[in-house]
Parts: structure tokens; C-alpha cells; sequence
């Protein structure tokens, strides 16, 4: 990550004032996941009063962007909507939802956090390790 990017997201997580639903905890979960694997690149994306998105992509990519966005959501409070690649993951207690070109254009499954649930947290780090596995393979 660019030092400029990595200044930004530290001023954004900095500012953030964290809700009873526990956004920011979770950002930060699977922030920490995703910079523990190796190859794995980090992006953020802030758009003030929209998102702020916190992207992967596997060094080995090369035909998607991306494998996982984690959004934060400019709301009262913030919540996370995590997304991937429709065929980068498996969801097999169908807890996401299926969003045609939900992202980047093509079709997605997607995973909103707007409470606190460390359990369905836990699922979608199960989810990042799918699609990270399926982006290592290029």
C-alpha cells in the first residue's frame, strides 16, 4: 500500500468512534486477517460520505481487480457490507446475498454487518480465506 493510502486509512480508522455494533472492531479483524497472508495486497478507497473500502487482490491475480471489498458504510452508525467474486467463494450456509454485478460489474455475494455477530464475522473470515485461495491460483 502507497504511503499516501496508508496515512489516509490510519487518519480514517483514527477518527472512526466506534458504535454498539462493533463496525470498527470487525474493519479491523479483517484487516489484520488479510495483511497475515502472504501475497496479499491491500488498497483503501476512501469516499467521504459514500464508502470507504478496504480492497485485496492476491499478487497472483490476473483477471479481477480484486477478491474481497470490505465497505464501510457512511451511515448512523457505520456497518460493513463485505463482498466477493460470486465464483471466488462458497457460501455454504447461504448467509450472503447474491447481488448480479454487485461488484465491479459482475455478479456478487455479498455480507452486510450492521450488528454485532462474531459468528457470521468469523464466517466471512472463512469466506476471505475461499477467495484469497481461489486469487492465489491467479
Amino acid at each position: 500500500m502507497k504511503k499516501e493510502t496508508q496515512e489516509a486509512m490510519a487518519q480514517f480508522i483514527s477518527e472512526w468512534q466506534e458504535s454498539p455494533i462493533k463496525a470498527k472492531a470487525s474493519f479491523l479483524q479483517f484487516k489484520k486477517h488479510l495483511e497475515a497472508k502472504a501475497g496479499v495486497i491491500l488498497d483503501f478507497i476512501p469516499r467521504a460520505g459514500l464508502t470507504y473500502s478496504l480492497r485485496a487482490v492476491h499478487e497472483n491475480q490476473k483477471k479481477k481487480e480484486l477478491f474481497v471489498m470490505v465497505d464501510v458504510i457512511e451511515d448512523d452508525p457505520r456497518w460493513l457490507s463485505v463482498c466477493f467474486y460470486g465464483e471466488m467463494i462458497n457460501d455454504p450456509d447461504e448467509l450472503g446475498d447474491y447481488v448480479p454485478e454487485g461488484l465491479l460489474g459482475e455478479d456478487a455475494v455479498c455480507f452486510d454487518l450492521d450488528e454485532e455477530n462474531e459468528a457470521l464475522a468469523r464466517y466471512i473470515e472463512t469466506r476471505i480465506d475461499d477467495a484469497c485461495a481461489s486469487a492465489a491460483k491467479g
